[in-house]
C-alpha cells in the first residue's frame, strides 16, 4: 500500500510539473530542472519546444524582423536560369555503373569518371560545388537516366530564377526575370514573375543536382553534412546570353533594386570572351541609373584570374554581394587577401577569420572617400552562421535583414512555415573571436538576443546563428533565399 502510494505521489507531482511546464514556459530553463531534480523524479524530461535554445531564438527572431521604413517595389533579376533535376546523387552514379574510388577535384569535368571522382571528393567533406561537364552528348545521357529514375525532381534552377522565385513569394513586389527561360521552366515559375519575350527559347537548359544527407554512406565514403553537387554543360548561360536583354529590359522595368548573377557560370569559357563579357557586364551596371542598388550574387568557382577579375573590375561596379564560406575563401586566395593561406576550411569557417576576410574585401574594393567604388555591404552565409558587413552610413534595418536571412534558412530546409523548434539545432560557436588580425572583441551567444553586432573602421557586422534542420528536405537554392530575404529586409540610403 505504501509502495503504492508512494509512486502515487510521485505521478501527481510529475503531472504538477507537467503542468508548470505548460503554463510557464518563460520559467528559466535552470529553474525548471532544479525543480525536477528536487523532487527526485529521476532524469529532467526534455524541455518544450518554445524553453529550448532554439525555441527562443526562433521568438527572437520573430521580434526582430520588421520590414524596412523605404520598401523595393520592382526588382529585376537576372541572368543565369534553368530546370534544376533533384535527385540522390548515390542512387545516380551507381545507375551510372560507377563504384565509389579515391576522390579527386577537377575544375572541368569530361568524362563519367571525372564525375565520380569529384562528387566523391565533395561528398567526403560535405562541402557544395558546382562545375561545368565539357562533352554535350555524354551530359545528354546522364541527363536523361537522371531525369527518369524514381524519385528525379523538376525545380526551379539557376540563382536568377531562384532569387526571382523567393521576391515573388512577397505579392507587393514587381519582380522582372531575364536569362534563358524554356517551357519547363516557364511552367514552374510563379505567376508573379515577368520574363520578357526575348528571354524565351524552345529548349530549357538542366542542370543536375546531385544530392547527399549527413551521415549517408556510399562505400568507405560518409557524408558529414547534408549538401549538393551541381553540374551541367550550360553554354547559355555559361556565355551570358542574357546579358543584353536583361539590360535593355532595365530602361523600361525602371527596377529600384537590380540583382545579378551567373558570373561563375562563364569559367567554361576562353579567357578572351571571360574578359569581354566582364567588361560588359560592368557598362551594363555603369548604365544603371545612380541610386539604384545592384547586388551581385557568387556562387561555386575555380578559375582564380576569373575570380581575381571579378574582384579588381565588377565589385566596385556593384553596391552589394552575397556569398558562401567557400567562395569566401576562394576570393581571398584568388586576390591576396586574409587567411589566403588556408587551404580549405576545418569544420564550421571561424568567425574572426571570416570577418577579416569581410573587412578586407570593404576595406581594399569598398566605397570610401578615396576610391570610386560603390561596394558598401557583403551578405555571408554558411550551414551554423550568418555575418552583414555593411560600410556605415549606407544601410539601415540590417539586423533584421540578417535575422531573416537566417530564418528563411532553417524555414526552406526544413520546408516549413515557420520554424519548427524540434526541427532545428543551434550549432554556431556559443563564443567567438571577432578578428585575428588585429584585438578583436570575445562574444558570447545569447539566444535570446540572437544578433550580434560589432564595429570596425567605419564598418558594421551584424552576426547571428542558423537554426540548422536536422533533416533537411532540399538544400538547392539556400544561399539564393538567403541572399533574397536579406535584401527583401533591407533599406538602402538615398545615394549620397
Amino acid at each position: 500500500m505504501a509502495l503504492w502510494r508512494g509512486s502515487a505521489y510521485a505521478g501527481f507531482l510529475a503531472l504538477a510539473v507537467g503542468c508548470v511546464f505548460l503554463l510557464e514556459p518563460e520559467l528559466p530553463a535552470s529553474a525548471l530542472r532544479s525543480l525536477w531534480s528536487s523532487l527526485r523524479l529521476g532524469p529532467a524530461p526534455s524541455l518544450p519546444g518554445p524553453a529550448s535554445p532554439e525555441g527562443r531564438l526562433a521568438a527572437a527572431w520573430d521580434a526582430l524582423i520588421v520590414r524596412p521604413a523605404r520598401r523595393w517595389r520592382r526588382v529585376a533579376v537576372g541572368v543565369n536560369t534553368c530546370v534544376d533535376v533533384v535527385l540522390s546523387g548515390v542512387k545516380l552514379l551507381q545507375a551510372l555503373g560507377l563504384s565509389p574510388g579515391d576522390g579527386k577535384d577537377h575544375a572541368i569535368l569530361h568524362s563519367r569518371n571525372d564525375l565520380e571522382e569529384a562528387f566523391v571528393h565533395f561528398m567526403g567533406k560535405g562541402a557544395a560545388a558546382e562545375r561545368f561537364f565539357s562533352d554535350k552528348a555524354a551530359f545528354q545521357d546522364i541527363a536523361q537516366i537522371a531525369s527518369e529514375l524514381p524519385g528525379a525532381q523538376h525545380y526551379v534552377g539557376g540563382n536568377a530564377a531562384l532569387i526571382g522565385q523567393k521576391f515573388a513569394a512577397h505579392s507587393d513586389l514587381k519582380v522582372l526575370l531575364c536569362g534563358p527561360v524554356g517551357p519547363k521552366l516557364h511552367e514552374l515559375l510563379d505567376d508573379n514573375v515577368f520574363v520578357p519575350p526575348e528571354s524565351l527559347q524552345e529548349v530549357d537548359e538542366f542542370h543536375l543536382i546531385l544530392e547527399y544527407q549527413a551521415g549517408e554512406e556510399w562505400g568507405q565514403l560518409k557524408a558529414p553534412h547534408a549538401n549538393r553537387f551541381i553540374f551541367s554543360h550550360d553554354l547559355s548561360n555559361g556565355a551570358m546570353n542574357m546579358l543584353e536583354v536583361f539590360a535593355s529590359s532595365l530602361e523600361e522595368f525602371q527596377p529600384d533594386l537590380v540583382v545579378l548573377s551567373g558570373l561563375h557560370m562563364m569559367e567554361g569559357q576562353s579567357k578572351e570572351l571571360q574578359k569581354k563579357r566582364l567588361l560588359e557586364v560592368v557598362t551594363s551596371i555603369s548604365d544603371i541609373p545612380t541610386g539604384v542598388p545592384v547586388h551581385i550574387e557568387l556562387a561555386s568557382m575555380t578559375n582564380r584570374e576569373l575570380m581575381n577579375n571579378i574582384v579588381h573590375q565588377v565589385f566596385p561596379a556593384v553596391t552589394s554581394l552575397g556569398l558562401n564560406e567557400q567562395e569566401l575563401l576562394f576570393l581571398s586566395q584568388s586576390a591576396s587577401g586574409p587567411h589566403s593561406s588556408l587551404s580549405s576550411w576545418s569544420g564550421v569557417p571561424d568567425v574572426g577569420m571570416v570577418s577579416d576576410i569581410l573587412f578586407w574585401i570593404l576595406k581594399e574594393h569598398g566605397r570610401s572617400q578615396s576610391r570610386a567604388s560603390d561596394l558598401t555591404r557583403i551578405h555571408f552565409h554558411t550551414l551554423v552562421y550568418h555575418i552583414l558587413a555593411t560600410v556605415d552610413g549606407h544601410w539601415a534595418n540590417q539586423l533584421a535583414a540578417v535575422a531573416a536571412g537566417a530564418r528563411v534558412a532553417g524555414t526552406q530546409a526544413c520546408a516549413t512555415e515557420t520554424i519548427d523548434a524540434s526541427r532545428v539545432s543551434l550549432q554556431a560557436p556559443r563564443e567567438f573571436t571577432t578578428s585575428h588580425s588585429e584585438a578583436g572583441s570575445r562574444i558570447v551567444l545569447n539566444p535570446n538576443e540572437p544578433v550580434a553586432e560589432w564595429h570596425r573602421e567605419g564598418i558594421s557586422f551584424h552576426f547571428t546563428p542558423v537554426l540548422v534542420c536536422k533533416d533537411p528536405v532540399r538544400t538547392v537554392g539556400l544561399g539564393d533565399a538567403i541572399s533574397a530575404e536579406g535584401l527583401f529586409y533591407s533599406e538602402v540610403h538615398p545615394h549620397k
